[in-house]
């Protein structure tokens, strides 16, 4: 098999039927990227994050985004890739920084994407777009549709079985870009990033698929990009819910292909 990157090869002893038998194996890759920020001269770090590499000048734009700690492309003076794990990225004199962010405390596992958050006051962000204005409506058949597309579009789960995905489709269905990540919300990072380099954003007229569960982080990162339609192959938490009806976007949990739950915003959902 060719190298992925992301992968790596493991040996591993496989039980079956009361055998041992050594295969070779592939697990997807966990490592930290520290992201720090230049601003005025001044070095501040602001997350070290473990995520699978790959696609990090797309996890640490969407990163800063989805933060509020820039509000667009222009405020990027210049990425400088330090090493394989350090990113510094450069701001421009202009961009202004949020109150409390050299507060922050900075390391976040993949499995959470609020736990570099000092205070409670800090969880909570304010988005410049807002999905409640995305007046669009989209057909049941094309929402079920998408959950047939999410194998194909995996390709570190097919070999790994151990990632998140989260891809971005317009409203007739049509994929305009995956990512994936051992961490859910570095995925939904990494896409808004994409979308933030490319000049794409606010994503209004977009749904966004979740390959597992829909969090409370991940909406609210959605909702920074203007993203007015979340569909989830799993559950959506009570604060999840709470957060997508509060800004006025579309909520769908536990996606099959004759269906889903509709949890909030069935204004958008046309049968």
């Amino acid at each position: 098999m060719e190298k992925t990157k992301g992968v790596k090869e493991v040996f591993i002893l496989k039980m079956n039927q009361g055998e041992l038998k050594s295969i070779q194996d592939h697990v997807i890759i966990e490592q930290p990227l520290e992201i720090r920020i230049r601003h005025r001269g001044r070095p501040s770090q602001i997350a070290i994050t473990m995520r699978t590499p790959g696609f990090d000048l797309d996890l640490a734009s969407g990163f800063l985004f989805t933060e509020g700690i820039v509000t667009d492309i222009s405020d990027v003076l210049e990425y400088q890739v330090i090493d394989d794990n350090v990113i510094e990225v450069l701001l421009k004199d202009r961009a202004n920084l949020p109150d409390g962010l050299l507060h922050r405390n900075t390391f976040m596992s993949s499995s959470c994407g609020i736990c570099g958050k000092a205070s409670l006051d800090m969880i909570k962000t304010n988005t410049q777009y807002l999905p409640w204005a995305s007046k669009f409506t989209v057909s049941q058949s094309t929402i079920v549709s998408l959950r047939d597309q999410l194998d194909e579009m995996q390709n570190l789960f097919s070999i790994t079985g151990g990632n998140h995905a989260v891809a971005l489709f317009d409203l007739e269905a049509n994929l305009l870009h995956v990512a994936e990540d051992v961490g859910r919300h570095n995925a939904m990072d990494k896409l808004v990033g994409n979308r933030l380099q490319s000049g794409n954003l606010p994503l209004n007229k977009t749904i966004c698929l979740l390959s597992g569960r829909a969090s409370f982080e991940l909406i609210q990162k959605a909702m920074m990009a203007g993203i007015g339609c979340i569909v989830a192959v799993g559950a959506p938490s009570s604060l999840a819910i709470e957060l997508a009806e509060e800004c006025g976007m579309t909520l769908i949990g536990f996606l099959k292909s004759e269906g889903g739950n509709v949890y909030c915003g069935k204004e958008r959902v046309k049968i």
